[in-house]
């Protein structure tokens, strides 16, 4: 329904190169000098070249992130934390400078194929991005209630070392200490961001403080139950003696070790942000303003619009279409509402749904696990659809799974997780369930859509699964793409059978327009100024969704510029080009072929993926 991907936070969280693309004209090299037409056999030699040094850099580039080969079931470095001081950020795109201009003298652009021309720019791409994100480093917002580090960095221990043996236990104690050590370089940046004159509002620092004082609260800290990471040691440790892996004094001697790490490195970092965001929080915002009120913050916001959406599209080009679409798509709400026999106005239909009760689970944990169970029974259902629209099928399973107490949020964004490229590990889907009132029965199958089956879970593994392309594509990010797939896929849902009951349809469109009004919202806060209490206000006539939902939405569009608006974007531009290539193909047109096409090279730049299809298109126009 929400979230973005969390691979892609993750991804910005780490400062890793390999973010996402910005700008519309697609990077290419300079033009070479006139040459004979090469043979195919030249062709396909220099494309395997690329291909290998592609492969050997992206191993290179792992080197960076221990993080990321956690994600991708690779357990070199399984000891360490990344990194993520500013020196080492500006050590990866040094290395990202030479890689590129390495490429550029050691290869020839004409002699490649046209998916390596596609591998060429897409690294450019990724090379020109993190160059132009790396100037408004000191208007990023370091720590914020959005899945920031001091929730990320303990998740990502808690619930992705998988803990097999001794030796994953003993990684794992150590990199208890590399999230303290993390903690500490990222408050640095954070220290000063603020002394420049950058703080996220203070809502955001009150989500901080809260969610760092969850990590050092119960046992070993405090009185009570265990905190979140010392439960966890616990509970991996009994699991490898009980299993006979361990002997007790072996398990005694690992608990110790934890301990150690625990009380003497995380919690002393834990405090120490904590303290200081205590200290700091009387001068932030309370009155929240949008990153255009920093010093360079237009240029900055522009940055992020062409970062997140891969096209050069203007805060007011972003404001227009969002406006359009809510007009349209509350056209479509309005047939819906008169086809249940509703009398009334739209707005007083929305009020109907907010509060009627039918449209809501219990608000306790026997409707959490109820919402749950439903999800999965969505996701169940579509799954036997995907042979007659996809031939790529991904391999990994899919869970659906509460989110954590230690960072769960009432209304939060639900977020999905990749599984390993092997699919030992299962993609997730994690819903915030807290409030049950945030989350509607109409929205549940279109959320699980989005997340899951075919959206983000699909999308996401068949990249991972991919063998034709350099490994390096099959981890690409690029916002537009990822979240405009998911989002098309609530559409394309509708197409394989889904949303029967016609008030889980107005739920699609609900979701939709929040995807409409986010171009409105985004671009109001960060480009015109809006407040708070202004985009709520627009949001909450514009739109069936629960006031705690709404906030939290709204305020994470504070804290994060920009991403909100590229899901829209990219479900625009997914929608063109399928349109583009029925009127041209005609009877010729195979919804297989178009979605495998629109998938099958991982995430693209919204340019690179246009050129994609219509070089399909025409391959389509060729056959007999």
């Amino acid at each position: 329904m929400r979230a973005a991907s969390l691979r892609l936070l993750t991804l910005a969280l780490l400062g890793s190169a390999a973010l996402v693309a910005c700008g519309k004209k697609e990077a290419a090299p300079a033009a070479p000098a006139a040459a004979p037409a090469a043979s195919a056999e030249e062709i396909a030699a220099e494309t395997g070249r690329l291909n290998a040094w592609f492969d050997a850099k992206f191993e290179e580039q792992l080197d960076f992130s221990p993080i990321q080969r956690t994600f991708l079931g690779d357990k070199k470095d399984y000891d360490k934390i990344d990194d993520l001081s500013e020196a080492a950020q500006d050590r990866q795109l040094a290395w990202q400078r030479a890689a590129t201009d390495e490429m550029k003298a050691t290869f020839d652009y004409a002699r490649l194929t046209p998916e390596a021309k596609t591998s060429w720019d897409i690294w450019l791409y990724q090379t020109e991005t993190a160059e132009k994100a790396a100037a408004f480093r000191r208007q990023n917002y370091v720590f914020t209630q959005m899945q920031g580090a001091q929730a990320f960095l303990p998740q990502f221990i808690i619930s992705f070392h998988e803990v097999s043996d001794e030796s994953d236990m003993n990684a794992y104690v150590a990199r208890i200490g590399g999230v303290a050590r993390a903690i500490d370089q990222l408050l640095e940046i954070a220290k000063a961001n603020a002394a420049a004159g950058t703080r996220p509002p203070r809502f955001a620092y009150d989500g901080v403080i809260e969610q760092a004082k969850n990590i050092v609260t119960g046992a070993p800290f405090t009185a009570g139950a265990d905190s979140p990471v010392w439960a966890d040691v616990k509970s991996e440790v009994k699991k490898l003696q009980d299993a006979g892996k361990v002997d007790k004094a072996k398990a005694d001697a690992l608990l110790a070790s934890a301990k150690a790490e625990i009380e003497g490195k995380l919690g002393p970092s834990y405090k120490a942000l904590v303290a200081w965001f205590e200290a700091d929080r009387a001068n932030s915002a309370e009155d929240a303003k949008g990153v255009g009120a920093l010093a360079n913050g237009a240029a900055y916001y522009a940055e992020r619009l062409a970062s997140n959406t891969t096209t050069d599209m203007t805060p007011d080009a972003i404001h227009d279409l969002g406006l359009a679409e809510v007009a349209r798509i509350q056209g479509e709400m309005e047939t819906i509402k008169n086809a249940v026999g509703f009398k009334g106005t739209l707005q007083e239909f929305f009020k109907f749904m907010r509060e009627d009760p039918r449209f809501f689970f219990s608000n306790d944990a026997a409707g959490a696990e109820a919402y749950i169970a439903e999800a999965t029974a969505k996701l169940s259902f579509i799954k036997g659809r995907l042979p007659d629209y996809f031939g790529i099928l991904p391999k990994a399973d899919l869970v659906v799974k509460r989110v954590e107490p230690f960072r769960e949020q009432p209304g939060a964004a639900q977020h999905y997780f990749p599984g390993t490229p092997d699919g030992a590990r299962p993609g997730t889907y994690y819903a915030h369930l807290s409030d049950m009132r945030a989350m509607p029965r109409p929205q549940l199958e279109v959320v699980a859509y989005h997340e899951g089956i075919p959206g983000h879970h699909m999308q996401i593994s068949i990249a991972q699964e991919l063998t034709s392309v350099p490994k390096f594509r099959t981890q690409a990010g690029f916002t537009s793409y990822v979240e405009g797939w998911a989002l098309y896929s609530e559409l394309l849902a509708k197409e394989m059978g889904a949303y029967q009951d016609p008030y889980s349809d107005f739920g699609r469109l609900s979701t939709e327009i929040w995807r409409a009004i986010r171009l409105v919202v985004d671009s109001g806060i960060h480009a015109k100024g809006w407040t708070e209490q202004q985009a709520v206000d627009y949001f909450t006539a514009n739109s069936p969704s629960a006031e705690g939902a709404i906030r939290s939405e709204v305020r994470r569009y504070f804290v994060v510029p920009g991403q909100a608006t590229a899901y829209k974007v990219g479900m625009e531009k997914i929608k063109a080009l399928r349109a583009k290539a029925e009127a041209a193909l005609g009877d010729k047109f195979d919804i297989k072929g178009f979605h495998d096409t629109v998938l099958g090279g991982g995430a693209l730049p919204l340019s690179i993926l246009e050129r994609r299809v219509d070089e399909w298109i025409a391959a389509k126009q060729q056959e007999a």
